[in-house]
């Protein structure tokens, strides 16, 4: 793509999201990102009504078109996700995170592990089912895309529900860990899908596996340690807002280019060095003048950027080519991934004595609020060409769609119905 083509189709976007976040606010009323996706899927679906319709008009090929130049899963996971993740991370009061270390920790590995493997059986034997059955391997990839819950969605939506802090804590906590899990998960099982049973070439050993998992996830926390303790003492030795704010900016980039460069979990680097500036930089390494400006630059940059991938989730049913089996496909996976959700936190703090730490309404909570949104959906879209992608991407898009429509906007009834009283969440 040309640098006029891309700056182009920037601007497209851009003002599709102003002008239809002015829609939303004006008329329907919605938080922003869930009205973004509202009305771009319905703009999708009259597109595609019309098209119907009158097929000389091309609407859809149109907003086709534009998706493939977009490159969605190219633009969130390389580009836009460093500086979601970072600009989440950043208010994310990491006391918090430590009181709950260990409910965090096992949710988001063994939860996820959990989750992935409950979500690709009952796949497999649902699409067997329909007549729709695919290989195993994929089932799998489509649980390790579907199961970790999406930071930049769950983030978005406990800005504006009152949720108990110790709870939030674990929420947030949890969704900005078990991405990072859920992407080094689905990276060893599509390199075992191409190169094992249900590829081509050698099989992938245990051995190999584990020591992926443990150099990515591994390699990317150091990598944002490292990186976030030479941002902050540079931060120290200067009171300057504009030029720290520059620091933070560079930290993101250089971090998530070095992260990809020597192959370890670019996004946890940038949440630990997130959480790392934003809490002891914050305390130790800024002027209040500095700390103000740097929230609101970042505050900022995850409004613009959250509005324009919202959007880009609503084109995205153009994307998909709808059959009646790929529908009913869509329409089972809904449920199986909530289940799915359910079991995997009820059973990681059954099985590891962390019921103390989950007081009455916390599993519901959790339950509810496991929203996913564009990471799933640019997994899926980076997923090579097989007989049954179509399937997985459609099932994707029905969780993620209803997880920030429908989650989305009645996580405050079920926090309200399920949490009695005033008293903290431990």
């Amino acid at each position: 793509m040309s640098l006029t083509t891309f700056l182009n189709l920037a601007a497209l976007i851009v003002t599709l999201a102003a002008l239809f976040g002015f829609i939303n606010h004006r008329w329907l009323g919605l938080p922003n990102t869930i009205g973004l996706v509202v009305i771009a899927l319905v703009a999708s679906l009259a597109a595609i009504g019309l098209d119907a319709v009158i097929p000389g008009l091309g609407f859809s090929a149109s907003v086709r078109q534009a998706l493939q130049l977009l490159d969605f899963s190219d633009v969130l996971m390389k580009g836009m996700l460093s500086f979601l993740l970072f600009a989440g991370a950043l208010h994310v009061d990491l006391a918090a995170l430590l009181n709950r270390k260990w409910t965090i920790l096992i949710l988001a590995t063994v939860g996820t592990l959990l989750s992935t493997f409950l979500v690709a059986a009952g796949s497999f034997y649902l699409l067997a089912l329909i007549g729709t059955a695919i290989p195993f391997i994929y089932c799998l990839i489509f649980g390790a895309l579907i199961s970790p819950t999406d930071p930049v969605a769950v983030l978005s939506i406990l800005k504006r529900v009152a949720v108990p802090p110790s709870l939030a804590a674990k929420i947030a906590g949890e969704s900005l860990f078990n991405d990072g899990v859920g992407i080094v998960l689905f990276t060893i099982l599509l390199a075992i899908a191409g190169t094992g049973a249900a590829g081509h070439g050698v099989s992938v050993t245990p051995a190999a596996v584990a020591m992926l998992f443990i150099t990515e996830a591994g390699g990317g926390i150091l990598l944002g340690l490292v990186a976030g303790m030479i941002a902050y003492r540079a931060m120290r030795a200067i009171d300057d807002y504009a030029l720290e704010v520059l620091i933070t900016l560079a930290l993101v980039m250089a971090s998530y280019m070095v992260a990809t460069a020597i192959q370890v979990s670019g996004p946890l680097a940038v949440v630990i060095a997130g959480l790392f500036i934003g809490n002891h930089g914050a305390k130790f390494a800024m002027s209040e003048r500095t700390r103000d400006h740097m929230e609101k630059f970042w505050s900022l940059i995850d409004e613009i950027l959250n509005s324009v991938l919202f959007l880009a989730i609503g084109f995205e049913i153009v994307a998909l080519t709808l059959t009646a089996p790929t529908l009913l496909a869509m329409l089972l996976a809904i449920p199986l991934v909530l289940a799915a959700r359910f079991v995997s936190i009820i059973a990681p703090v059954t099985l590891f004595g962390l019921r103390r730490a989950m007081s009455a309404g916390a599993v519901p909570v959790l339950t509810w609020g496991g929203v996913r949104g564009g990471i799933s959906v640019a997994l899926a879209l980076a997923l090579p060409p097989f007989a049954a992608r179509e399937i997985v991407l459609a099932m994707t898009y029905a969780v993620v769609i209803f997880s920030i429509i429908v989650q989305g906007l009645t996580l405050e009834y079920v926090i309200k119905r399920t949490i009695a009283g005033p008293s903290p969440i431990r």
